[in-house]
């Protein structure tokens, strides 16, 4: 049975619930929780000393989105040694440490955390934009992303079509000048994890045993707009990925 563009419309709802859009609804989201867990409020209070609808400096800010083991590690830090620049991370240091917390919390919660993360680290770059370029491991695209991959089951065509809302940037978050998706085949990908040996996020393990998911987390990614995601193929040598890469942000930004 076919649904209609109504019904199809609407068997998104939980989907939206689970992606705040915008941070009014990400404070909403951690207050309701702050009582039974204490770093929401934590991540709260932190959220709370952001000023809101950041603008970014004079520099340009580049992010970097793609699965593990797609050399964003490797990439970010040989672009920001190459530029000059600073390295951010999504979510930032002042609250990466409970991560592990929020990743065994319901996906609402779990959601708030990471969108949290992207605005405070707005902040920060905000500020490291005025000083030099910003180059950043993972921003909203990720949060996005993962979200909706894993609120919506089944294939790739059982995504929201193409212009859906939830592939929109928040109108509250700051932008950066570009964003480069790092890809890999899956097999080398796999290849990739196991001579790093590292454990596993439940999402990486997820990612590895169901490619389903995969195809609809990467999906998700390339049908991102405002910014789009431009896709770069990390298959070839470290040294030719950095070159491709700076060629597009000469490319794209004011360098």
């Amino acid at each position: 049975m076919c649904l209609s563009d109504v019904e199809r419309h609407w068997s998104f709802q939980p989907l939206r619930r689970a992606l705040p859009s915008a941070a009014s609804a990400v404070r909403d989201r951690l207050r309701e929780c702050a009582a039974w867990i204490p770093e929401a409020g934590a991540v709260l209070d932190l959220l709370e000393k952001c000023p809101e609808h950041q603008k970014k400096g004079g520099f340009p800010v580049v992010v970097f989105e793609g699965l593990d083991a797609t050399g964003k590690t490797t990439v970010t830090q040989s672009v920001k040694d190459t530029l000059n620049g600073v390295l951010l991370r999504s979510p930032p240091t002042c609250i990466s440490q409970w991560r592990t917390i929020f990743d065994d919390e319901p996906a609402p919660i779990k959601r708030a955390f990471y969108a949290a993360g992207n605005y405070i680290l707005a902040s920060e770059i905000a500020k490291a934009s005025t000083q030099a370029p910003v180059i950043i491991d993972r921003y909203w695209h990720s949060t996005a992303a993962y979200t909706i991959a894993t609120e919506i089951n089944g294939k790739v065509q059982d995504l929201p079509p193409v212009h859906d809302e939830v592939y929109q940037w928040p109108e509250d978050l700051l932008k950066p000048d570009l964003v480069l998706l790092l890809t890999v085949d899956p097999e080398e990908r796999v290849r990739r994890l196991q001579r790093r040996g590292l454990e596993k996020t439940k999402e990486e393990a997820e990612l590895e045993a169901n490619s389903l998911f995969r195809q609809r987390v990467e999906e998700s990614y390339r049908r991102m707009v405002n910014p789009a995601c431009q896709e770069v193929d990390a298959s070839p040598s470290k040294e030719e990925v950095l070159k491709t890469v700076l060629q597009l942000i000469k490319k794209h930004c004011a360098l």
